[in-house]
């Protein structure tokens, strides 16, 4: 009786080791076809199906993780918005307007991102796997984190300097929770969604009394 305890304890552990490579498998899956060939977004949605949403914000907003060329928030930033609405209003099936599916990712974007990717699937790896689960199969919890993740994309797309990689964390955390059913992991990402927004708030309060008292300064 003890060894099958012991044998059932080994399996439970290799099983939740198997499912903390599940997000790390399928983005580096994703990244390794696109460094031989540049698919397009609606490409990717195509092969995830429901997958899709968590995966593709991921791969949406890892590149704010590192250095990248300025300008590139567009495209990525109105596609990851625009997947988190259709969660937040229940949609199951991923959909992107014509011109925002065509968007190819840059054979340079796959080749640094695998290089960087170790990194951060590194850490994800040590701290999520499927907890709370009533929490996190909830319905309505999985539009709460599309609003989430929407709210946090257009934190992102603001054009104030240096604060990209903030809201980034809080929109890769939410995706990888989402996509591991990691209930706990959700619950912290709420929390720091509140934070980055108070932060927001406190930066573009400053910069709005820093510019109204430019003028008198130079009276």
């Amino acid at each position: 009786m003890f060894l099958f305890l012991i044998y059932d304890l080994r399996l439970t552990t290799y099983d939740l080791a198997n499912m903390h490579l599940k997000f790390s498998h399928d983005i580096k899956s994703l990244l390794e076809k696109l460094s031989q060939q540049p698919l397009t977004l609606s490409d990717i949605l195509a092969g995830t199906s429901e997958r899709g949403f968590s995966l593709v914000i991921a791969l949406l907003v890892l590149p704010f993780l590192f250095p990248h060329p300025p300008g590139f928030t567009g495209i990525p930033g109105i596609a990851c918005l625009i997947l988190s609405l259709q969660m937040a209003l229940g949609r199951r099936s991923p959909w992107l307007p014509k011109k925002v599916a065509q968007f190819k990712f840059p054979r340079w974007f796959a080749q640094q991102l695998l290089q960087n990717l170790k990194r951060c699937t590194r850490l994800l790896e040590r701290i999520v796997r499927p907890r709370m689960l009533k929490i996190a199969g909830n319905p309505y919890i999985w539009q709460f984190n599309g609003f989430c993740i929407a709210w946090l994309a257009i934190l992102l797309m603001l054009p104030i300097p240096l604060t990209n990689s903030f809201p980034t964390i809080g929109i890769l955390v939410l995706a990888v929770a989402t996509l591991e059913d990691d209930g706990l992991l959700m619950c912290v990402s709420y929390i720091y969604t509140i934070v980055i927004t108070l932060i927001f708030a406190f930066l573009i309060y400053a910069l709005w009394r820093g510019s109204s008292l430019l003028p008198s300064l130079f009276q």
